[in-house]
């Protein structure tokens, strides 16, 4: 079949700029270039993997999970049903945390943890943008960090990638601690494409959504170096509780939030003896 069949028959099962995001990706060629190709013959490995992520987005996968990659800040990571699909909120927090690592942290090799990296798209984004820093990064679930050992192979990374329930298998302390833990309360509703697709482990954390961020601080002091970042993505409700749990943890400290894009709480970053 030509590009031209190809997009007829891609917008008679799903929205038409899917169809062209599919067959460009299939073809290896830029989406706006399409119409330069119509009489283009595809290949029929190529027809038929078109077809196979049509139908996959025609049930209701998401479009990244069809592709099997995502853009995140730059960079290209894989991703599958194992692992979240990284948001805009997420780089958001990974251009926040950059900011201030530069501003504190100037000439100095530091040390990143990201917990519950999953696709390792915070991990390995701030180890390509941050040049002076070791990355550690942990996942609870082995299929989630083959994902993440994936695209570190192909991002070149020196990451250290290893399997580990929050703080159980590290032994370290670190200059920044990051993570985009589960907050979805566990009785929440979420959109079915969300609920049907991605990982629950990756989204759902107990009763208030708070579980992850309550076993981040459980045994944090043990891994913070004097002069520490903590750097957190939150639900949009959930600010006043994790400020009381770090006040509670750690006391005293200085405590920044931030909104995303859509002026909503989704980040909080915390600073030990960092001015």
């Amino acid at each position: 079949m030509t590009v031209e069949e190809l997009i007829c028959y891609g917008k008679q099962h799903v929205h038409s700029s899917y169809a062209n995001i599919l067959l460009a990706e299939t073809i290896n060629k830029n989406v706006l270039e399409l119409l330069n190709y119509l009489d283009y013959e595809v290949p029929e490995k190529e027809e038929k993997k078109y077809k196979k992520a049509v139908t996959a987005i025609e049930k209701g996968e998401p479009l990244q999970y069809a592709l099997g990659y995502v853009n995140f800040y730059g960079n290209r990571f894989i991703v599958n049903k194992n692992v979240l699909i990284p948001r805009f909120e997420t780089e958001e927090l990974v251009e926040n945390t950059i900011k201030y690592t530069n501003e504190y942290f100037k000439n100095e090799s530091i040390d990143i943890i990201d917990l519950g990296c999953g696709s390792g798209a915070i991990g390995l984004t701030l180890e390509k943008k941050l040049p002076l820093s070791k990355v550690d990064m942990i996942d609870i679930d082995e299929k989630a960090l083959s994902v993440a050992k994936e695209n570190a192979k192909n991002l070149n990374s020196n990451a250290n990638l290893f399997l580990s329930d929050m703080w159980a298998n590290v032994n370290k302390k670190y200059d920044i601690i990051i993570s985009n833990p589960p907050y979805i309360k566990t009785m929440e509703e979420i959109e079915e494409i969300v609920k049907n697709n991605e990982p629950a482990i990756a989204l759902f954390a107990g009763i208030d959504g708070l579980d992850c961020y309550k076993k981040i601080f459980e045994n944090i002091k043990d891994h913070m170096k004097d002069k520490c970042l903590i750097a957190l993505e939150i639900g949009m409700t959930q600010k006043e509780d994790i400020i009381n749990i770090v006040k509670e943890t750690l006391g005293e400290v200085k405590i920044e939030t931030k909104k995303d894009l859509s002026e909503k709480d989704r980040m909080i970053f915390i600073f030990k003896n960092i001015e």
